[in-house]
């Protein structure tokens, strides 16, 4: 039996290695099924991440409630395929076995859980929680302690790719979780995401996205200063990529940040600046905590902090680029179809 591209299995042994790739890949269906019909999922979070990961839980078999939001659509297509809109936290809690969270970070995952109707207010003995945000450490640690003591495990599995890859169900998730309770969780996190890595214990997950992130933010931040300098220097957007493009510099995250510089493509990369600058603002914490210096990821918090200051809040990622050059005399505004685009 031969892997296309990677390497050949004895034949004798082919039988129990597709068993074990099946499961790796995320493609034990009898499993799957079988957990489809005992566990009942709830949802809060409907934006660009979490409508795509919804969608893909209730397709594939599984009870879903989630709660609605002021932006309808989501709702009402969850609803046509056969998902349950409850109006508060609290209800959610009350029609599931385990409840996936998917929204800004800490600050809201505390209100969800803690606030007046809040999750905790309807959650029942062994039922399962896991925050899909990307959230602080520290409140995940102490989350879980406190769920704990109510006999309510706690999951951390934040995300990585875009809203596309929500939607075809093919997210990475890195995920820190008891054994046990990965066990039990991955069934339903392998209806969205076609890579699942079990990084360690509660917490992990999130410690390991900031480290994660910190990585391509720290990409974006030199991507976008490299360009402003560039073009101070007479090198333009076009010259520069015929580079780096297909090079050794070259990755997935470059061509997706270059979108909005070279072809003014505002939805390449659908990531705020404001997310990053959170994201950013915790690892500087966790870095804290931990006692280590880390001079770039402050380096990368603050040029970031430039851009989310002087807004507008919602602009993504590869906007960071119009803004490096903005500060620094040189307009790296691109234009699309003829016309000069806008932030």
């Amino acid at each position: 039996m031969c892997i296309v591209g990677q390497y050949c299995i004895p034949q004798a042994h082919a039988a129990r290695t597709a068993a074990q790739l099946s499961i790796i890949f995320g493609q034990d269906e009898t499993h799957m099924n079988t957990t489809a019909a005992r566990e009942k999922i709830g949802f809060i979070g409907l934006g660009l991440m979490g409508h795509g990961i919804a969608k893909n839980i209730v397709d594939k078999g599984y009870a879903l409630t989630f709660l609605g939001r002021k932006n309808r659509k989501p709702a009402e297509d969850l609803a046509g395929r056969g998902a349950t809109e409850a109006a508060t936290s609290r209800e959610v809690a009350a029609a599931s076995d385990i409840v996936f969270i998917c929204v800004t970070g800490s600050r809201e995952v505390e209100a969800i859980i803690r606030g007046p109707g809040g999750l905790k207010e309807g959650l029942k003995k062994g039922a399962v929680v896991v925050d899909c945000s990307t959230s602080d450490p520290v409140s995940t640690v102490a989350l879980a302690a406190e769920l704990k003591e109510i006999g309510i495990d706690y999951v951390d599995a934040p995300l990585s790719r875009t809203p596309k890859e929500a939607w075809e169900g093919t997210l990475d998730a890195m995920v820190g979780a008891p054994d046990a309770v990965f066990a039990r969780v991955k069934p339903v996190i392998e209806t969205w995401a076609g890579r699942i890595v079990h990084i360690g214990d509660t917490g992990d997950g999130h410690r390991m996205k900031l480290l994660n992130n910190f990585i391509s933010l720290g990409y974006a931040a030199i991507y976008s200063e490299a360009l402003a300098l560039a073009e101070k220097v007479g090198i333009s957007p076009p010259r520069f990529d015929s580079v780096i493009r297909n090079g050794r510099m070259d990755c997935p995250f470059y061509q997706t940040f270059m979108r909005w510089t070279l072809e003014g493509d505002r939805d390449a990369h659908k990531f705020t600046v404001a997310n990053a600058f959170k994201d950013l603002t915790y690892l500087e914490s966790m870095a804290g905590a931990a006692g280590i210096a880390n001079p770039l990821g402050n380096a990368t918090k603050n040029a970031f902090a430039g851009a989310f200051a002087t807004g507008p809040a919602e602009q993504f990622v590869p906007m960071l680029a119009t803004h490096i050059g903005k500060v620094n005399g040189v307009d790296l505004m691109p234009s699309k179809d003829g016309v000069k685009q806008k932030i």
